[in-house]
């Protein structure tokens, strides 16, 4: 048998803490090598997450580039990697030619087969920092449980997913002004096609603890959303 090591990808907005390197990049080290001590054949993957909010709202307050300040992390964290004794066959990037053209052709199947649709939507803009806000670029209260910092895609306090328009007394991230409203023209995933389908198979599943199962199918029973799958 044949197995596939995976790991949660770091994101390269700074140098991971002891936590991210034992909840994922080292527990997958142990996992590999257990499966190859019990002589199967494996390949280990991972890579550094150089795409999201954290990184470009880091690099703002740097001053740099967010792909300068991407390949430093994505460094760092090869050579912690290295000192941790941490043997990944492959531990590439996102911003790798062949990252990216395997993206793109999983975008383009999906969007042929109708699963991608497009809207305009009205989007928070910071008029300081002439910058559109999604989810951290935003923070705000809580409509669910006032919790005030709050960031635009989730609340961290109740666990509830947000929408940056949802959030009460919204701010820019960055120099904590309020936003204005702009509309803008996003991608969607289709995510509520396939609630019947995912609560089959979370519900069956004997490999998913109870926690992650129950929060599952919570979310469905809430109602899935479409999910914003493009930026500003």
């Amino acid at each position: 048998m044949k197995w596939v090591v995976t790991s949660a990808w770091p994101y390269a907005h700074g140098t991971p803490h002891l936590g991210n390197i034992v909840s994922s990049l080292l527990s997958a080290d142990v996992f590999n090598r257990y499966l190859r001590l019990k002589g199967y054949e494996t390949i280990m993957v991972s890579g550094s997450d150089e795409h999201g909010s954290p990184i470009e709202i880091k690099a703002i307050k740097l001053g740099l580039d967010p792909k300068e300040l991407t390949d430093k992390v994505h460094q760092q964290i090869k050579d912690i990697l290295k000192g941790f004794n941490i043997e990944f066959d492959n531990y590439t990037r996102t911003h790798n030619t062949t990252h990216i053209k395997y993206v793109q052709e999983v975008f383009r199947k999906i969007y042929n087969n109708g699963y991608i649709f497009s809207k305009y939507d009205e989007l928070l803009y910071c008029p300081k920092d002439k910058l559109f806000l999604p989810d951290r670029f935003v923070i705000g209260t809580c409509p669910h449980c006032g919790y005030d910092g709050a960031r635009g895609d989730q609340c961290e306090n109740c666990g509830k997913l947000l929408d940056p328009l949802d959030l009460l007394n919204p701010r820019c991230s960055i120099c904590d002004l309020k936003p204005t409203v702009k509309k803008v023209k996003h991608y969607y995933f289709d995510l509520p096609k396939f609630s019947d389908k995912l609560y089959r198979w979370i519900k069956q599943s004997k490999t998913l603890s109870d926690n992650s199962k129950n929060f599952s199918l919570q979310m469905i029973k809430q109602g899935l959303k479409a999910r914003s799958i493009t930026r500003n």
